[in-house]
């Protein structure tokens, strides 16, 4: 119980405590303040997301410390990566599609979790990879919000309002884009490799991966509400419909997740 319930506390502290420097920030205007206000606002929404899929019933053999590894490694690698191929590309074609972005991003997000997958062959459950996803997209959610909140934060000169705008609202979104994306093609990964690289699980995870790319590729392209709030409903769905899949393949062996 207390594991299935532990993102409710994750969730308090980290906005009690992105309050708390908050006002302290507005009372003293001390500017050194402000790295903490943005790490906080960008990660207390991806941490509460993957304490979340962590307290579900569900077959995990791999640690929180090595998740909490591969958030900050695939956050690190995957931003790195995903700006140097998106900065190349821009300088060859002189344009970036959506596309080109959704699929650029994905495939970065997804180094982690593939090193970690083909290198140490005893996370090797499914329901691992949808954890390692989830945590690998909220490395990179994270990052990338902190990125944008800094760029806020120059650009509207030191407007702290403008920050938590994007804080709150990046961090909102997080668990339905970057996380659900990656958790649903490091699932089908993880399934490829269950079952041995046959065409089939890889051709299934190359379908599901082409679909996370598309659902970003969109993502990016929307510039509505109405639009968010249905992909969220999408992606969200998706990510439990294969947690579903997999706690059904835990109670009955035969059953195949999607």
């Amino acid at each position: 119980m207390g594991r299935r319930w532990a993102w409710a506390v994750v969730l308090v502290v980290g906005v009690a405590l992105f309050e708390v420097v908050r006002r302290v920030l507005i009372h003293t205007q001390n500017p050194n303040l402000v790295p903490s206000l943005i790490l906080l606002g960008a990660t207390v929404a991806p941490a509460t997301f993957v304490t979340f899929i962590l307290g579900r019933r569900l077959p995990y053999d791999i640690s929180g410390g090595t998740i909490g590894v591969v958030a900050f490694l695939a956050g690190v690698i995957g931003v790195v990566t995903a700006g140097l191929l998106e900065y190349d590309t821009l300088s060859d074609l002189g344009v970036l599609p959506m596309v080109a972005v959704g699929l650029i991003e994905e495939a970065a997000k997804l180094i982690v979790p593939a090193a970690l997958l083909l290198g140490l062959h005893q996370y090797r459950s499914p329901s691992d990879g949808l954890l390692v996803g989830v945590a690998a997209g909220a490395g990179f959610a994270a990052l990338e919000t902190m990125g944008y909140a800094f760029v806020t934060l120059i650009s509207s000169r030191g407007n702290l309002s403008a920050v938590d705008s994007v804080l709150v609202l990046r961090g909102l979104l997080s668990p339905a884009a970057h996380m659900a994306w990656t958790g649903l093609t490091a699932t089908a990964l993880w399934y490829a490799a269950v079952h041995g690289w046959k065409a089939g699980a890889v051709l299934r995870f190359i379908a599901v991966f082409a679909l996370a790319v598309a659902l970003h590729a969109t993502w990016d392209s929307a510039g509505t509400i109405p639009v968010y709030i249905a992909l969220s409903a999408i992606s969200l769905g998706l990510l439990t419909w294969f947690a579903h899949l997999l706690a059904r393949e835990t109670r009955v062996p035969s059953a195949v997740p999607a």
